[in-house]
């Protein structure tokens, strides 16, 4: 199974060097030099990484096989890809082993289908497409996701109230957060009761 580590995107200075849109946990080690990596499409690999270095919280590589900007330039949008078996680890899973699984409510209705996973601060979201089409991000968390099969080819959801699109009339608002959701109010003028009149 081929998992994608990163897509190059434009290139930087004139030496051959590109900026990536990572997309592995681990890019210390997919993205070491002397690492030899894959691409989609084919044809414009493998490539060797011959200088890597991070600037700013984004990756920058130099790869051996490009010498120059128009070279570098030339792989905008390739992907950088490694075969990987199946993790086996019981509470991992890799983004392609994610995406096609049915999406289903703990009650057995059909919420829809995962179609990707986004790599948010807090933690890791399940992107949903739900039946109507409206797309969700979905916390990946053991509370609102208890059930991740992939042989079966299905996650279960208990989502709080209104964190889908189709529950959203069900939204749950806390008072601290209810009175001054756009209603026009003075948030201040409910905090000691209501305001004297002169």
């Amino acid at each position: 199974m081929q998992l994608i580590v990163a897509r190059i995107g434009r290139a930087l200075g004139l030496r051959g060097e590109v900026a990536l849109d990572v997309r592995t946990d681990t890019p210390e080690e997919r993205l070491a030099v002397g690492a030899v990596l894959q691409t989609v499409p084919a044809g414009v690999g493998p490539l060797t990484v011959e200088r890597s270095r991070v600037q700013h919280g984004r990756w920058n590589v130099t790869f051996a096989e490009v010498s120059d900007r128009d070279a570098a330039e030339a792989l905008r949008g390739v992907e950088l890809v490694v075969e990987e078996d199946e993790s086996d680890e019981d509470d991992a899973w890799y983004p392609h082993e994610l995406a096609g699984l049915r999406a289903e409510h703990v009650d057995g209705r059909v919420l829809g289908e995962i179609i990707g996973l986004e790599h948010l601060p807090a933690h890791d979201s399940l992107l949903l497409r739900e039946t109507s089409g409206a797309r969700t991000l979905v916390p990946f968390v053991r509370a609102i996701v208890p059930v991740v099969d992939v042989p079966g080819g299905r996650v279960v959801i208990d989502p709080p109230g209104g964190l889908l699109a189709s529950d959203a009339e069900n939204l749950v608002v806390s008072e601290e957060t209810g009175s001054s959701s756009g209603s026009g109010q003075d948030p201040d003028a409910d905090r000691d009761g209501a305001e004297d009149e002169d």
